[in-house]
């Protein structure tokens, strides 16, 4: 039986005043930047102080912070702080942040801050994930499949949801997918103007189901947000920012930085055609659980349009994208299939923290507002 759960207590936050009568009216506009979240430790600390001032130029010796190595001894992919702090510099080329100035966006001096950030990432990226060992071309979607097929067993995550998970869990669980499905295809986006040819033609036409094109006529954003209030949760851009933890902020970040940099092109297809691969299964599993906790068509739909589109977005992805583009470019198909084993581990350290949580009967987000631990 499914735990009692109140959403606004546990979350912290409302969407909606609700009338005498039992209607929810909504009173925020899902396009509003979101404030900057609480500070994780001193390199939040910092960085959101400056980022409340106007632009102006500060130095990296005033930063003895992000120039200390042993900051960066621990698992940086689990690193509070770095990870939220990565996490807003990249949000500054999303929506931004209620009271930040635009012009940090492309600040020299953030920028400096944000590729030592960068740095350790990808360090921690390298430690986690083994570059693949090389592959011709011609291999390039048969090592895809693989990957995914021979991917490090963990938690499934999936089928908890589809079969055992409470109310509450299912809620915790949208929370964290709330970071980047409110943004959806965004990142992938970037990859456009790097390509021509077939891969060019592939990348729009698979996220065009995402931005509203498909038969839903609405993006998927739209429909996730629909999801969010069927389960009485805030749809607001950036709600649960404070909630989740270090683990949820790395895969966001991981995407914007393959999509940030051309010279991740490679890895940022890898990227996607590893999600859309596992997509499909996946979604029709998070439908079913959701129906079982009670969720109407109009919660699943979001769900249930992923698994259809995603079904057919794999080959796509996989052939006419990825093996187009290292048909074009031989050189990058271990960056490819680097992106592709990213997106993998990733997802198997997220089902880890969020099922060895739940096991231990805790809550697999962050209490609001708290502090990392120096």
């Amino acid at each position: 039986m499914a735990r009692e759960f109140d959403a606004s207590a546990h979350y912290g936050r409302r969407i909606a005043d609700v009338h005498d009568d039992g209607i929810a009216v909504k009173d925020q506009l899902p396009g509003r930047a979101p404030a900057l979240p609480a500070v994780r430790g001193p390199i939040t600390s910092m960085l959101f102080e400056r980022l409340v001032r106007p632009p102006h130029r500060f130095g990296l010796l005033s930063l003895p912070l992000l120039s200390f190595p042993a900051r960066f001894a621990g698992p940086v992919l689990m690193d509070e702080d770095v990870q939220l702090a990565l996490f807003v510099c990249y949000e500054l080329h999303y929506r931004g942040f209620a009271g930040v100035d635009d012009r940090w966006e492309w600040s020299p001096s953030l920028l400096e801050v944000r590729e030592i950030l960068e740095a350790r990432l990808e360090e921690g990226l390298a430690r986690a994930i083994p570059y693949p060992p090389a592959s011709r071309p011609e291999q390039t979607r048969q090592a895809l499949a693989e990957l995914v097929g021979t991917a490090v067993d963990g938690p499934d995550l999936a089928g908890f949801l589809q079969g055992q998970a409470d109310l509450e869990q299912f809620r915790e669980f949208v929370a964290h997918r709330s970071i980047h499905h409110l943004r959806e295809a965004d990142p992938h986006t970037w990859a456009i103007p790097g390509l021509d040819g077939r891969p060019k033609a592939a990348l729009p036409a698979i996220q065009a189901d995402e931005y509203g094109g498909g038969s839903a006529r609405r993006t998927r954003s739209e429909l996730f947000r629909v999801t969010m209030r069927g389960l009485g949760l805030d749809d607001s851009y950036g709600a649960y920012l404070d909630r989740v933890p270090a683990i949820t902020l790395a895969i966001s970040n991981t995407t914007s930085l393959f999509g940030l940099h051309r010279r991740h092109l490679g890895a940022l297809l890898g990227h996607l055609a590893a999600f859309e691969t596992i997509s499909s299964i996946s979604n029709r599993r998070y439908s079913t659980g959701l129906g079982r906790l009670g969720g109407d068509e109009a919660a699943r739909r979001f769900y249930d349009e992923h698994a259809r589109a995603d079904a057919v977005h794999e080959q796509a992805a996989a052939h006419d994208m990825c093996g187009e583009f290292v048909t074009r470019h031989p050189t990058r198909v271990g960056d490819v299939l680097y992106g592709a084993a990213c997106a993998l581990t990733l997802d198997r350290l997220f089902a880890e923290h969020v099922m060895s949580r739940w096991r231990r009967g805790a809550s697999s987000l962050r209490e609001a507002g708290a502090a990392a631990k120096l």
